[in-house]
């Protein structure tokens, strides 16, 4: 599926082109594809398409095209503080965006396992990346909602599981399950799934009320039947329930929203917060002069040396620099500063204060 929009030579360009077809509608949204770059998600080999509206698999891991995940996020309509259930999580890269917009009191159980026994390939892929993104989300400039891995298959869920704001299958999804997705949503939930090749958004509206609305026609992988167990009975998969956060815990977040908006007013004011951009010193081109003496009817030419020249290797010294220097910077992009975890490594507090403040994370 894809390939509705024009390539793009970065994550910048292929938003822009998300935004002129209509694909992504809302100002939320939008902030969310911008923070998030799709190439992050891909194998080194293979970035060079990360920027094409265009599905990706390679083995276990698979992306859909970046059109199918606009209409995905803009029919979910995600508000910070939902709580919000991925079924079949892939390589995280959805699941990163809304975890933006859900912000920190927010909730996120994601299951990396729609596909059945691949699963438990699949949530290798997801927790790795996503963790790795996630730690660099924990800057001045993000609030960013922490995920709980769930493995297992997603047609085992506990019947007597929690419900949700919002829900997200990435698998397709057949007729006779629609009833047992639509259980996972709360009354005034959203579940967007692929229901019989067309990417559907359901909206319950009361206990027994339900919207059904068809967004456009798709193609996913189906979901995988479970296995029953060696004793014929099935692997209940439970999910986490979303649990009212601690008086300790919204401290931590009054905290490390006090230093942000310090962080931030410090940077309006002077930019201090900013990476010190590399100048590269300016080289002054030198040229040899050609000089024409005239004596009488006689010409002589020679060549006259400028005092600045350097008849030295310095140029080629130079130039053999600047290029390895530039090799280096293309091939060793520098990971993003984390502002808050400096911020809170010096205040004067306790060490386990600071880690507390850190989220127990280690540099």
């Amino acid at each position: 599926m894809g390939g509705a929009v024009s390539a793009g030579e970065d994550n910048d360009e292929l938003i822009d082109n998300l935004k002129e077809a209509q694909y992504i509608r809302t100002d939320l949204v939008e902030q969310a594809f911008r923070a998030i770059d799709r190439a992050d998600y891909y194998l080194e080999e293979f970035k060079e398409n990360a920027y094409k509206d265009l599905a990706w698999k390679h083995g276990n891991i698979h992306l859909s095209a970046p059109c199918i995940y606009s209409e995905v996020m803009e029919a979910l309509d995600l508000q910070p503080g939902l709580s919000f259930l991925n079924l079949g999580s892939g390589t995280g890269y959805l699941s990163s965006m809304v975890g933006l917009i859900l912000g920190e009191c927010g909730y996120r159980a994601l299951v990396p396992s729609a596909l059945g026994q691949r699963g438990y390939h699949f949530s290798y892929v997801l927790i790795t990346t996503t963790y790795v993104v996630t730690e660099n989300f924990f800057s001045f400039r993000f609030d960013f909602c922490e995920p709980s891995f769930v493995t297992g298959n997603c047609l085992e869920i506990a019947p007597d599981c929690c419900q949700y704001d919002r829900v997200y299958c990435g698998a397709g999804v057949q007729k006779e399950h629609e009833e047992y997705m639509k259980n996972l949503l709360k009354v005034g939930g959203i579940l967007v799934m692929p229901l019989e090749e067309k990417l559907t958004k359901i909206t319950r509206t009361g206990p027994s009320a339900w919207e059904t609305k068809k967004i456009l026609a798709v193609s996913f992988a189906p979901l995988v039947q479970p296995c029953r167990s060696e004793s014929g009975q099935p692997r209940l998969v439970q999910l986490p329930p979303p649990a009212v956060r601690s008086l300790q815990d919204l401290a931590r977040l009054a905290i490390r929203g006090s230093i942000k908006r310090a962080m931030r007013q410090e940077a309006t004011r002077g930019g201090g917060l900013k990476n010190t951009p590399m100048f590269k010193r300016r080289r002054v081109r030198r040229r040899r002069m050609e000089t024409i003496v005239f004596l009488d009817k006689e010409v002589f030419a020679s060549r006259i040396s400028n005092p600045s020249d350097d008849t030295s290797c310095e140029d080629a010294e130079e130039d053999r620099r600047e290029v390895a220097e530039r090799t280096l910077q293309e091939t060793k992009p520098e990971p993003p500063v984390n502002f808050l975890r400096q911020r809170v490594l010096r205040l004067p507090l306790p060490d386990p204060l600071k880690y507390y403040l850190l989220y127990y994370r280690e540099k």
